[in-house]
């Protein structure tokens, strides 16, 4: 038990800027969905990510990310669980909870002006297959920044943690990958959404009413870009920075114009 203290302790200290988003995620998901939603998502959003990466990369199945490999040279300096990293693991809990946020604010009604932004989405809205789909497509989006910085871990502090074995047309990156993290967040997505219902798992302890309180999981998922793509100028992949700059563009463009319709609406 004291050697797992070690090791959580270690992961922290290793990888501060995942506990970081990690804690911004857990402010945001309770003020919004309660604590115990909070951390029924949060388990399951870790047991779906693990066992998907534990399939791909551990039991080498491939499913649902491809065939790639970890590489246990941080296994004495942080917590791994069978074989698979447990930050690794644990950042799919705000990968997909601020993707799931965002496709709701994209089709919610909303009520905009310059001194507040609020969402008035229904449990039907939020637990639909048209958020589900979108969601886990922001949450592919994310990994189109994310993985190609990720993979050169060796040249900036998060490590050379992992590699695919036949490379990756993306950038060193599989398109298997890609398809993996949109079936993970559906999954996390639907799985909850049916525990959820069946439940019914009510809970306003920790909810709270802010200013820009639609805004604030928006900005989370955009600060996660805007970390992975400050990192990929900063080992100087300019080309790579450049079509990511590029990707993310539409999306800015689709929020602002979402956000400008509802202002005018009101």
């Amino acid at each position: 038990m004291t050697e797992f203290f070690k090791l959580l302790l270690g992961t922290v200290l290793l990888r501060p800027y995942v506990f970081v988003f990690f804690a911004c995620y857990l402010f945001l998901a309770v003020t919004h969905i309660g604590r115990r939603r909070t951390l029924v998502f949060s388990i399951i959003a870790f047991v779906v990510a693990f066992l998907c990466e534990w399939s791909s990369a551990v039991a080498a199945t491939g499913f649902p990310f491809g065939l790639y490999y970890y590489i246990p040279a941080t296994t004495d300096k942080e917590l791994w669980i069978a074989g698979v990293p447990f930050m690794d693991s644990m950042s799919f809990t705000f990968l997909s909870y601020v993707s799931w946020e965002l496709a709701i604010t994209l089709l919610a009604k909303l009520q905009v002006s310059w001194r507040d932004v609020q969402k008035d989405a229904s449990q039907k809205l939020r637990h639909s297959w048209a958020v589900t789909l979108l969601a886990a497509f922001l949450m592919m989006y994310l990994d189109i920044i994310i993985d190609p910085v990720a993979l050169r871990g060796d040249r900036w502090f998060l490590g050379k943690i992992y590699y695919y074995p036949d490379g990756g047309s993306y950038f060193g990156i599989t398109l298997a990958n890609f398809l993996g993290w949109y079936f993970v967040c559906a999954a996390i997505l639907r799985l909850y959404g049916w525990i959820e219902t069946c439940f019914k798992l009510e809970d306003t302890k920790g909810i709270l009413t802010y200013r820009y309180k639609a805004l604030a999981p928006v900005g989370l998922y955009f600060g996660i870009l805007g970390f992975n793509l400050f990192m990929t100028f900063w080992i100087g992949e300019k080309e790579i920075g450049v079509v990511s700059s590029i990707v993310i563009l539409p999306l800015i463009v689709l929020l602002l114009t979402v956000l400008a319709r509802q202002a005018i609406k009101h």
